[in-house]
């Protein structure tokens, strides 16, 4: 039975979810250690198997049996550096949420034994995807990833805010998984198989249209849950959560799930089966969000929601990376990026409560004197996310640009310039919130966190330092045979280096240290457009939604009541009227009437004989 050891990546936190949701459902204390007992206990396992564990092949459930063998649909696991090495950076942050949620979310009066249940049902769905050892397999994950974080988005569902941002999640989500159904259709179709470790051979000759046609299909799948342009909408949104939520989402697991299962498919069917069509397509994707969601972040005043377009755009250089086909330099970015953007969330939520849950950046300031420690923690992953040199975020986005600046040099200065406005927005808020004097009550009243906010936030700084390195990076790092690459001075090197100084010293210039009342860029047209989202949000909600609905309505009410009710129901009682007038006539009781029709019909049928 130990060759099945593995199973409990997915076994442990499913069934402590049931008993949370069942039977602890008035015992959140109990609820919550079980939790948080799951995730140690995954994440023990984990080092395990890193460390060396040996437990063979586990097996392989047949799901759903067809005729023919290599049609069956099962469930099974792979265990290879890529898939083990993700799983630590799920179960790590895992891990530190549950107990970050210990301190966040007491008092709260919510149903905290569903909250945790949610979690345990998270690490499930998220450990079903990194696990699968099949595309079918990882669809089953991919959905569950969606019903729970639709669960945690709308914890709080009494807030309409809440309710509307879990299901705008859930159903935006559904359209990019109807496109990676069809992806895994025409997978089954090309290869043969749903199995990664059989994509090796081609059946047969396969146009590269097909080719192109399959991989776009995959990639929908990736644009709804790594919420790329133009199905970015629900990730904004999806703050309305609790924050240790948010961190979940956002730091290593739902949004990271489309750049891990697009790495996987390159390793599993090759890179040549990505045609130049379709890696143009996914980089350019990846661009458009990586640039639009910078600039979105420059005018948002909501901590966490400068935070959550910050990973739209991290998630734009990931994409990017798998569209250059450096899925080493992009799971390096998705490994750095889940540690400090872990730790920004995570320290957003530990200032929020602080705060007395305000989240407006303008109503804090100062709390650089009353939350010390949280805001040196805050500081570090803010300095791997804007890539100052020898901090871990530095390292995995030179690996982009050097992946980008030989064959893609456009890709190049996107990427370039978008690292210029990251380190613009970022500065702005440390700025804003960290220094001046308080600007309201909250901020006046702020504390250190207690010991289970701050712990997690100590742990995830010191990753956010150091996980860039080879010493760490070479061992952790989400891809087999990976070699961190370390300092090296070129053009890389001294354009990022330009693109930090550019954004650091534009964002002292325009908003001072600390002493701002307000945004001095708002009012203009300009910062109301990117304060309202460049209307995208707006265009869905009143062009595409409200007028599908207004046009599908319209359709509807025509074929209910014109067809339906007008000619089916009402028009055929008409016609039966109708017809039962005209026989009437006939029974007029007049014998001389009757000969006559009887004689005109004899004449008709000997003609219609005759002819």
């Amino acid at each position: 039975m130990i060759q099945n050891l593995p199973w409990l990546f997915l076994v442990l936190p499913l069934l402590v979810a049931a008993l949370d949701w069942v039977f602890f459902s008035k015992c959140p204390k109990t609820a919550a250690t079980l939790s948080i007992l799951s995730a140690a206990a995954t994440f023990g396992l984990c080092i395990a198997y890193l460390a060396g564990l040996q437990t063979g092949l586990s097996d392989v459930y047949v799901w759903m049996p067809t005729n023919t063998d290599a049609l069956d649909l099962h469930l099974g696991l792979v265990m290879d550096p890529l898939a083990m090495r993700m799983m630590l950076v799920v179960t790590g942050i895992g891990l530190l949420v549950h107990i970050f949620s210990i301190g966040y979310m007491k008092g709260d009066g919510s149903n905290l034994s569903r909250y945790f249940a949610g979690l345990s049902i998270f690490m499930f769905s998220m450990s079903t995807i990194v696990l699968a050892d099949n595309l079918a397999m990882t669809f089953i994950g991919w959905e569950m990833v969606g019903f729970s974080s639709y669960l945690l988005i709308g914890h709080w569902f009494h807030k309409a805010s809440a309710a509307e941002a879990a299901k705008k999640a859930f159903i935006t989500n559904r359209v990019g998984d109807f496109g990676f159904l069809l992806g895994i259709l025409l997978t089954l179709g090309v290869f043969g198989t749903l199995t990664f470790s059989e994509m090796g051979n081609v059946s047969g000759a396969v146009a590269p249209t097909l080719l192109t046609v399959m991989v776009i299909c995959l990639f929908c799948g990736a644009i709804g849950k790594s919420a790329q342009f133009p199905l970015h909408v629900w990730l904004p949104d999806a703050m309305e959560g609790p924050t240790p939520v948010s961190a979940l989402i956002h730091a290593a697991t739902m949004v990271a799930a489309g750049v891990y299962m697009m790495v996987r498919l390159q390793v599993s069917m090759g890179t040549e089966i990505f045609t130049e069509t379709a890696c143009l397509v996914i980089t350019t994707v990846g661009a458009i969000t990586a640039v639009m969601a910078a600039i979105i972040a420059t005018q948002q005043d909501d901590i966490k929601r400068v935070l959550a377009y910050s990973t739209l755009s991290q998630l734009g250089y990931m994409v990017m990376a798998v569209g250059l086909l450096a899925g080493e330099a992009a799971m390096f970015h998705l490994y750095t990026h889940a540690w400090f953007k872990a730790l920004l969330f995570l320290g957003a939520g530990a200032i929020i409560v602080c705060c007395h849950h305000e989240q407006d950046i303008w109503k804090m300031g100062g709390l650089v004197r009353r939350m010390p420690l949280t805001v040196l923690c805050f500081l570090m992953g803010t300095f791997a996310l804007i890539a100052v040199p020898g901090f871990s975020g530095f390292f995995s986005k030179e690996a982009i640009l050097d992946a980008a600046i030989v064959d893609h040099p456009v890709f190049f200065w996107i990427g370039a310039g978008v690292a210029a406005i990251t380190t613009f927005y970022m500065t702005r808020l440390c700025l804003v919130a960290f220094l001046g004097k308080a600007r309201a009550h909250g901020a006046e009243h702020a504390h250190e966190a207690g010991a289970t906010m701050v712990l997690p936030l100590l742990a995830l700084a010191a990753m956010a330092i150091i996980s860039g390195y080879g010493f760490v990076a070479d061992y952790l790092v989400p891809a087999e045979g990976f070699t961190a690459p370390g300092f090296h001075f070129g053009c890389t090197f001294y354009v990022s280096l330009g693109a930090l100084v550019l954004g650091l010293v534009a964002a002292i210039v325009v908003y001072g240290w600390g002493k701002r009342e307000r945004d001095p860029l708002a009012g203009n047209f300009i910062a109301t457009a990117l304060r309202n989202r460049l209307y995208i949000d707006a265009f869905y909600d009143k062009v595409l939604i409200g007028g599908l609905q207004n046009c599908g309505a319209r359709i509807i009410e025509f074929i209910d009541s014109a067809l339906i009710r007008g000619l089916l129901v009402q028009g055929t009682a008409w016609l039966v009227g109708r017809v039962g007038i005209l026989l009437s006539w006939l029974q007029c009781g007049s014998l001389r009437a009757y000969a006559c029709i009887t004689g005109l019909g004899l004449l008709l049928i000997i003609v219609i004989i005759a002819l």
